[in-house]
């Protein structure tokens, strides 16, 4: 007898929506037990072998509890009466961060996408673009902050302003993902719906609009989501490296001070910038409830 197959039952449809919440609720609350735990286990001096550290230490100054992390979100920016508290603080820069991450990202998804549709188009393309594409990525952040904010204070045509070469910069990291995943997404049809397209005599924009562009969808989403968070990433990076203020990274050079006499500060804006990465995805994850009926076989980026 054929072996008998076992049907996992699905959830409904609420509770499948909220699974990945419910996931990433229960990943945050591990990460914090286990913070907690490497406190009670380690000692105060961490673990060394010889001169080599394996283990940080975990001192109240370098691993402040989570209770006092979270509990200091709740007390005044600073000592000054009237002082808006730190949550406060925190949501405003990352506002502002989110702002310039969304134009970054929509230069990195235009980008991309222009950069993927040459490359499908031209097979000369692919074999010249795509290595320049992918070495752009070894090129670090911290060496191109300068070069884009001078370039850009050498502009006449309009006010360029801190925040653009930050948006610049951030698109760098954006541009990848979105490039690579659409290419893979371009090129995934099979020969032979290619060639049945090729029988009809349909035009290679036909075959775009009607064959890869939807092919691609699978691809497509998991990279831009990839390049949201990426794009957020950009933007902190930038703003410590052009000294850009009002940001989360500002923030975050700019709380490190603390580390030493307010512990549990300098966590602060490392929370916002954690919380800024997930609304960026989840955004992008609502892009594609629109594409639903593409989404069988979604890949990982």
């Amino acid at each position: 007898m054929p072996p008998r197959t076992v049907r996992r039952r699905a959830l409904p449809g609420p509770l499948q929506a909220l699974r990945p919440v419910g996931l990433g609720i229960a990943a945050v609350l591990l990460l914090a037990l286990l913070w907690e735990a490497v406190k009670a286990l380690v000692p105060d001096d961490g673990w060394s072998i010889g001169d080599l550290r394996v283990l940080p230490r975990t001192t109240d100054l370098a691993m402040p509890h989570v209770t006092e992390m979270l509990a200091r979100l709740g007390d005044p920016l600073t000592a000054q009466p009237g002082a808006d508290p730190l949550w406060l603080a925190v949501l405003r820069a990352g506002g502002t961060s989110l702002r310039i991450a969304a134009v970054s990202w929509l230069i990195g998804v235009v980008v991309g996408l222009l950069l993927a549709l040459l490359m499908t188009r031209f097979r000369i393309a692919r074999s010249a673009v795509l290595p320049l594409v992918v070495l752009s990525q070894t090129v670090p952040l911290i060496a191109l902050a300068p070069l884009v904010k001078g370039w850009g204070a050498k502009i006449e045509v309009l006010t360029w302003e801190p925040w653009m070469s930050v948006a610049v910069i951030a698109s760098y990291l954006a541009f990848f993902p979105v490039a690579v995943g659409t290419l893979r997404g371009l090129t995934s049809p099979d020969a032979l719906h290619r060639d049945l397209f090729a029988g009809y005599a349909a035009s290679w924009s036909q075959e775009l609009v009607h064959l890869r562009l939807p092919a691609s969808v699978p691809h497509l989403l998991p990279a831009l989501r990839l390049a949201a968070t990426s794009a957020v990433l950009g933007v902190v990076v930038a703003e410590v490296s052009t000294g850009m203020p009002g940001g989360i990274g500002r923030m975050i050079l700019e709380f490190a001070n603390f580390a030493s006499s307010d512990p549990a500060k300098p966590w602060a804006p490392i929370f916002g910038a954690v919380l800024l990465g997930l609304v960026a995805s989840g955004a992008v994850a609502l892009l594609g409830t629109g594409l639903r009926r593409y989404r069988r076989a979604e890949v990982t980026a």
